[in-house]
């Protein structure tokens, strides 16, 4: 009986790995609709660079969201792909009616960093799996993330 999947990896592992990046897409996709809602709704005196930074920020997110979904049917899975999925897995949880400046950037901060924490479990993991292409996109994220981290706190000194 043949123990691996179509890239040559333990499908056990990879199983594994699917559980968690099913997991990290969940919040990820809660973090992308927060950040939507940040950028159409937010009102003050930091509108225009902030209006202009959420969108930056969203459609980066969104373009992880498809590369997720991606390696998980790379690794042999089944990415989830229903909203009420997502909410009831996620931790970031959904944020209404956020309209002001200090409020969003401190939820988008909060929200970063649980992806920050999952993706470092998930690069552990798909190391000891040797599953250097989810390593690798994980390694990627939260090298990209830690920089977004750093201005955002730049930002609210």
């Amino acid at each position: 009986m043949n123990n691996r999947n179509i890239i040559g990896l333990d499908k056990c592992k990879s199983s594994e790995v699917v559980r968690l990046l099913n997991k990290l897409l969940a919040n990820y996709q809660i973090h992308y609709m927060n950040t939507r809602g940040y950028h159409w709704n937010i009102q003050g005196k930091e509108f225009f660079e902030l209006h202009e930074k959420f969108e930056e920020v969203y459609l980066d997110l969104q373009g992880k969201i498809d590369e997720l979904a991606e390696r998980i049917l790379t690794l042999g899975g089944t990415p989830n792909h229903s909203f009420s999925t997502y909410v009831g897995v996620s931790e970031i949880k959904e944020h209404l009616n956020a309209r002001s400046g200090e409020e969003c950037m401190e939820r988008l901060q909060s929200g970063f960093d649980t992806l920050l924490h999952m993706q470092r479990v998930i690069l552990a993991f798909s190391g000891d799996a040797e599953d250097e292409g989810t390593a690798a996109l994980m390694g990627d994220y939260i090298r990209e993330q830690e920089k977004l981290m750093w201005m955002f706190n730049a930002y609210n000194r």
